[in-house]
């Protein structure tokens, strides 16, 4: 598919494709309306009277879903085009929305609560991931890497950030449950700028696809067994960001031994965020000049796993040193923002008729880490300790930086071929 590369704005020289901006808006308002209850259901549902088995039952049913669309949303592009496939998201996402916050959430129907929250969940990545498709495609080569970061920068700033501050505002001025009503005005609204005033073409959506619609889904499965190179980036991304959904499981529980409260890490955890959300520009900027690999290896991959060594050492050296502890996690954010490139290099990897599938092996990898961060802490955290799980994840990302290094993209394998025969 051909993409835009002429008659340059301001936004494409910043590494946004003015074609797509309402769309990159869209997802930024879409996903503050997705995200605002996650920083507080689950203790909210604790104190009106659920488990905390149940409350990590029903996010785990919400991840379940997360992690199959996720999947979905690069073949679903393939076969429907992204305007259908991000209108089904939109579409599940209201159904199960109005369903689980107009009966069930209010009475704790437990029973209804987990198919309608579930339900909820296949939303955000038909629609977010949808849209990083579209901008795979339509992106100048030349630019992938900053257009893929901007796309980070707009996820996680309306799903971590926006989302966050606006809860923490609306909750006490009008409460929890009106909080949750809110969202569907702001899921329609973000849907309007991204599909109605964002007027880009998607060539898919305007001719007749000869492959069936089953061979497109089932490309989403089979592209593992003839492009192994797009497994081994499925793997990578669910490194990338397994630690961030472990470490909230036992790193406050350590901090609190060597002087750092829960409040004072929820600060440091929210500061995280605003870094790595400000180097997912920078990084994806970096990774086009110097390289998409190199950036992933050096620093997203080496520097994760320094820098969460670190997270586990400082504190035992400087106890109780706030703003240094604080500095070393502001760091290891800005590293996993190292693995923005990813976004652009996996799609790279293939022919124009497997990116789709591609991105869904990469887009699966980020449903994934929902499971394999908390699985690492249940399965090894009583046999090993903090200490022995700050090392396993610093490990995992080394072996990330040596996996890395095979993602060669078609046109090196051919340099190397040669160089290779040059030598012989």
């Amino acid at each position: 598919m051909r993409s835009l590369g002429q008659n340059q704005t301001f936004l494409d020289k910043i590494g946004i494709p003015s074609n797509l901006v309402w769309g990159y808006f869209g997802v930024l308002i879409f996903m503050m309306g997705d995200g605002l209850e996650l920083a507080w259901i689950s203790p909210y549902l604790v104190d009106q009277g659920l488990t905390v088995q149940q409350a990590a039952v029903l996010t785990t049913s919400y991840g379940v879903t997360i992690a199959i669309a996720a999947w979905l949303s690069g073949v679903l592009v393939e076969a429907f085009g992204p305007r259908k496939t991000m209108t089904m998201g939109l579409v599940l996402y209201l159904l199960g929305h109005v369903l689980f916050v107009g009966f069930a959430m209010p009475n704790l129907v437990y029973e209804l609560m987990i198919p309608t929250y579930a339900l909820r969940g296949f939303g955000y990545p038909l629609f977010a991931y949808s849209f990083l498709v579209w901008v795979t495609y339509r992106t100048p080569k030349h630019q992938l890497g900053t257009a893929v970061g901007w796309f980070w920068f707009v996820f996680t700033g309306g799903l971590s950030v926006l989302g966050a501050y606006y809860s923490s505002f609306m909750i006490n001025w009008v409460g929890h449950i009106p909080t949750m009503w809110s969202a569907v005005f702001w899921v329609l609204l973000g849907a309007y700028f991204a599909l109605i005033v964002n007027k880009d073409k998607f060539d898919l959506e305007e001719k007749e696809s000869k492959s069936s619609k089953f061979k497109e889904l089932l490309n989403g499965i089979t592209i593992l067994k003839r492009e192994p190179k797009v497994a081994v980036a499925g793997i990578v991304r669910i490194i990338n960001q397994a630690s961030q959904y472990a470490f909230p499981l036992f790193l406050p529980i350590y901090l609190s031994g060597q002087g750092i409260s829960t409040t004072v890490w929820l600060n440091i955890w929210g500061t995280i965020f605003i870094s790595n959300i400000a180097f997912n520009l920078i990084f994806g900027y970096v990774g086009d000049k110097f390289g998409w690999r190199n950036t992933i290896t050096w620093i997203g991959a080496v520097g994760c796993g320094v820098f969460t060594l670190m997270m586990f050492y400082v504190p035992q050296v400087f106890t109780g040193n706030v703003f240094l502890i604080g500095a070393i996690g502001m760091l290891w954010g800005a590293c996993l923002a190292g693995f923005v490139p990813l976004s652009a290099l996996t799609p790279s990897l293939v022919g124009d008729g497997d990116k789709g599938a591609a991105m869904s092996i990469l887009n699966l990898g980020a449903g994934l880490c929902v499971f394999v961060g908390p699985a690492l802490v249940a399965l090894f955290y009583d046999f090993i300790g903090t200490q022995g799980l700050m090392w396993l994840l610093a490990g995992l990302y080394f072996a990330a930086a040596i996996m890395t290094r095979f993602l060669r993209l078609p046109e090196e394998e051919i340099a190397k071929g040669s160089k290779d025969e040059a030598v012989v």
